[in-house]
């Protein structure tokens, strides 16, 4: 049996002998993650044990490499920088490599490796991986670890991907605020919080995303609201809860659900009340227009109370707005009413959406604008605290995104673009989406990577749903939080020498000056950056 170590930036493929060279070993601080791959190809079938050794053994988790179908791998406008453009399994999920993991002959296999000290080691170690096989015996593969004495700094991006708990009620078939919703909620949260989400998209009303017109989510609203005679009373319970739960699993802040609906804010989002029976019933939808003066008075008295609840909670300012996802220039008239009546209603709050035409900005209609990554040299430099996000959009041009078919370069290099262009906060839409698109039916994730054959496989969510309400964390998700621990790190080198002579470093040796659409397509060119900047904050 045959057995290669790789770095985390690999993707072994079932059907093909990994190209890289052998992965001799990194250097890491003492609070971070990181993680390789022992990859291996048996020749015969049976099954096979993974058991690591060595001092940092016990700081250290093995995880078989899980594929998955992808039918779309990207979009007829992608670039060249992808493993594969076609459909087939590809590795993605990790699920934890206890036991005995049945294989087959002459396929190939990787054990992922994450090492997480948290401040228990220092130094440097040996870990060895051993791969035994019932049959074949045991091979072994090692690398050097360097476990620096220091500490990455608290994460200061605003970081947000969009969460969606009705896709958690219909993949476990539980109700809204059950037990059993708090629960689940609770496990997923707190692994998105592990991988460095610090703000959630939070439900106030059911979230007017990626819905057919006419069509609807699972109601998800956590504010019940009560109306009569021309008045609205709301209970905040819910929302309460779910906020204290959200806090104790490390979230800071709260981006509340859309006003309006996406692509133009041409109606309300889908709002249910209780009547005087306690019957609920939809009292706002597709069937309103923004322009209803109705709506505008609901919006007038429930700001009014949702502003009293956040500041008794102390949250006020840990808000944030959205008055319309993604408008375009022929919008840019109605979204500006909208948004203006936002503000006025909202007085003090920051209002942040998806848009990557700068009139929006010039114009006044929003202060916060998220420009799409291959939009941001629009923005970059003129629009103070400046966001990106990425999306199904950005395969193209070479911009950072997560695609399964992409190279794991391509999603990690976003850490080092992040602290180049001083970006506050980063934002993508789907944490855990288990909808086709436009949600016209649930998925399985397991099954069906595309949103149902509209989105590159990858785009859509970066967590799958395990048994028991558990998670299963992709590969994606843990390279992209190298990218923040590599962003974390160089904030941490700039306290000790100053960003110049860190935007130094990055740009050294370049061709040309390092963009969301210009970096080295080699992954050996990442992890010597990362190399540097560990060896000068341990000189300094």
């Amino acid at each position: 049996m045959e057995l290669i170590i790789l770095s985390s930036l690999e993707k072994v493929f079932f059907d093909e002998k990994p190209s890289a060279e052998a992965f001799g070993g990194f250097s890491m601080l003492k609070n971070e993650k990181s993680s390789f791959q022992a990859a291996f190809c048996p020749e015969n079938d049976g099954s096979v044990t993974a058991e690591l050794c060595g001092e940092l053994a016990k700081y250290s988790k093995a995880y078989i490499v899980k594929d998955v179908p992808v039918g779309n791998a990207c979009s007829e406008d992608a670039d060249d920088l992808y493993l594969r453009k076609t459909s087939g399994m590809y590795p993605d999920y990790l699920v934890p490599a206890d036991g005995e993991i049945a294989v087959e002959a002459g396929k190939w296999y990787s054990i992922w490796v994450e090492v997480a000290p948290q401040s228990g080691f220092t130094g440097k170690d040996k870990l060895t991986v051993n791969v035994s096989h019932n049959v074949e015996g045991t091979v072994c593969g090692e690398v050097e670890i360097e476990v620096i004495d220091a500490e990455l700094p608290r994460q200061e991006l605003i970081y947000t991907n969009w969460y969606h708990s009705d896709c958690i009620c219909n993949y476990y078939g539980i109700e809204p605020f059950s037990e059993e919703y708090w629960r689940i909620n609770r496990n997923f949260i707190r692994t998105a919080v592990e991988h460095g989400m610090n703000c959630i998209l939070t439900p106030v009303f059911t979230p007017p995303l990626d819905t057919k017109v006419g069509g609807e989510r699972r109601t998800v609203q956590l504010v019940k609201i009560r109306h009569h005679g021309g008045k609205y009373y709301f209970d905040f319970k819910n929302l309460k809860k779910w906020m204290d739960m959200c806090r104790e699993c490390g979230i800071e802040y709260f981006e509340i659900s859309h006003f309006y609906t996406q692509w133009g804010a041409k109606h309300a989002p889908k709002i249910v009340a209780l009547d005087r029976k306690g019957r609920e019933k939809k009292i706002f939808g597709w069937f309103t227009r923004t322009s209803s003066k109705a709506y505008d008075d609901f919006l007038r008295q429930f700001a009014a109370a949702f502003i009293s609840f956040v500041e008794r909670e102390g949250v006020k300012d840990k808000c944030f707005l959205h008055v319309s996802d993604e408008p375009n220039d022929k919008q840019l008239k109605v979204y500006s009413r909208r948004a203006a009546f936002i503000a006025e209603i909202f007085p003090g709050f920051k209002v942040i959406d998806a848009l990557s035409d700068f009139e929006f900005y010039e114009k006044g209609a929003v202060k916060n604008p998220i420009p799409c990554e291959d939009h941001i040299t629009d923005f970059a430099g003129r629009v103070p605290e400046l966001w990106t996000y990425y999306c199904c959009g950005q395969g193209h041009s070479y911009v950072p995104n997560r695609f399964m078919s992409m190279p794991s370069l391509r999603n990690r290099v976003l850490g080092v673009l992040l602290y180049k262009y001083d970006i506050k906060g980063f934002l993508q839409w789907g944490y855990n989406f288990y909808n086709s698109q436009y949600s016209i039916k649930a998925i399985d994730p397991y099954k069906v990577t595309d949103a149902g054959g509209s989105f590159p496989s990858g785009d859509s969510f970066v967590v799958y749903p395990a048994d028991n309400g558990e998670t299963y964390n992709s590969l994606r998700l843990k390279v992209f939080y190298d990218g923040f621990q590599d962003l974390k790190a160089l904030r941490l080198l700039e306290s000790k020498i100053g960003r110049d002579k860190v935007l130094e470093l990055v740009d050294k040796d370049l061709f040309k000056p390092l963009t969301f659409m210009e970096y080295p397509h080699d992954a050996e060119w990442l992890y010597e950056l990362r190399e540097k900047v560990n060896q000068m904050i341990k000189e300094n």
